[in-house]
């Protein structure tokens, strides 16, 4: 299996140099058939002029223009992976189990509590280094948005598509998402101590399968750290500026089930936050996580890469050579043989 890529792909944007230079030779052009036209009758200073060619003219400035883009794509390195390779590093897998609830855009948190958490766990991501990352988007239903990777770009790609219209079936199931969470994990950590959960709810659940879970979690070397968002009290649900009422026009209150969050991380060995305007949660949490040990994982690469910039300069010279060799006139020794025809 062979992967192709640039190395420096920053020189792609050369590649509009090839359509401007055919731009500006159209512009030229039209000028210069616009002088002509001012001097008289165009038939006439065709015959005065016999080794004009327009034909030659657009043929030159193509060859150009290709050489030009086939020398941008030649600077931006093309390179071709013929080798996949297993690479090992130490480090853990971090899954982010997060609530995707219509309650998570309340905005008792500025912006909303679903905007916070997005940005909370993208400064998490963005500081990781040798770790493995998963997402996992649940609300009465739960799904895997990205299995335990390396990749960090992909896996901050999911994190902003966090949202309730992830989601269609709306509530707060965290047995199920646990269990979900539990399919991202590779294999090579099992029997580990490397294996993390962070469940990030603001909603209340009193399934006694959440704790059921949480067990079985822990029973594969699983540790849940819960961060809460709201208050065991409840608050007012209010999206856009406005407080939700439910069908008998009673507001709607948002509580957290803080003590089924606080079971979950004990039966585990992680440790629960409630999440606040000044401090998210996770300060607790990456504290927590860089006490626990690292596993050896494995990371599939594409360890060699062959150059091959040197073919797209090869034909470059050859159409700059073409361009060269190509005469932007009528050669008057061939005045009879017409390549080209001639532009009334």
């Amino acid at each position: 299996m062979n992967i192709f890529n640039f190395a420096s792909p920053e020189y792609l944007w050369l590649l509009l140099l090839a359509p401007a230079i055919l731009v500006l030779h159209w512009a030229m052009s039209a000028y210069t058939s616009y002088k002509l036209r001012q001097l008289g009758n165009t038939r006439t200073l065709n015959e005065l002029m016999p080794e004009r060619s327009v034909a030659r003219g657009w043929i030159k400035t193509s060859i150009l223009a290709l050489a030009l883009a086939l020398l941008a794509l030649a600077a931006a390195r093309p390179q071709t992976g013929s080798k996949l390779s297993s690479r090992e590093r130490d480090g853990r897998e971090i899954v982010l189990v997060v609530d995707v609830s219509n309650s998570m855009l309340a905005e008792d948190v500025e912006p909303s509590r679903m905007d916070r958490t997005r940005y909370a766990i993208t400064q998490l991501v963005e500081g990781m280094k040798d770790d493995g990352i998963g997402v996992v988007a649940f609300a009465d239903e739960s799904e895997v948005l990205l299995p335990v990777t390396s990749d960090y770009k992909m896996a901050l790609a999911k994190v902003k598509q966090l949202s309730p219209a992830l989601i269609a079936a709306q509530g707060t199931d965290v047995g199920e998402a646990i269990e979900t969470a539990m399919l991202s994990f590779s294999s090579s950590t099992h029997n580990t101590k490397s294996r993390v959960m962070i469940l990030i709810t603001d909603g209340e659940d009193h399934d006694e399968n959440a704790l059921k879970a949480a067990e079985r979690a822990k029973a594969m070397g699983v540790m849940i750290c819960c961060i809460g968002i709201g208050t065991p009290e409840g608050k007012p649900l209010k999206i856009d500026g406005k407080i939700i009422e439910d069908e008998e026009g009673k507001m709607v209150l948002t509580k957290l089930n803080e003590q089924l969050l606080e079971q979950i991380a004990a039966t585990t060995e992680g440790i629960y936050t409630r999440s606040h305007n000044e401090d998210f949660g996770l300060k607790g949490i990456v504290e927590r996580l860089n006490e626990i040990e690292e596993a050896k994982l494995n990371e599939i690469v594409f360890e060699e890469y062959d150059e091959q910039y040197q073919w797209f300069v090869g034909a470059a010279l050859l159409l700059l050579i073409l361009e060269f060799v190509v005469m932007s006139r009528r050669n008057p020794l061939l005045r009879g043989v017409k390549l080209f025809e001639r532009n009334e």
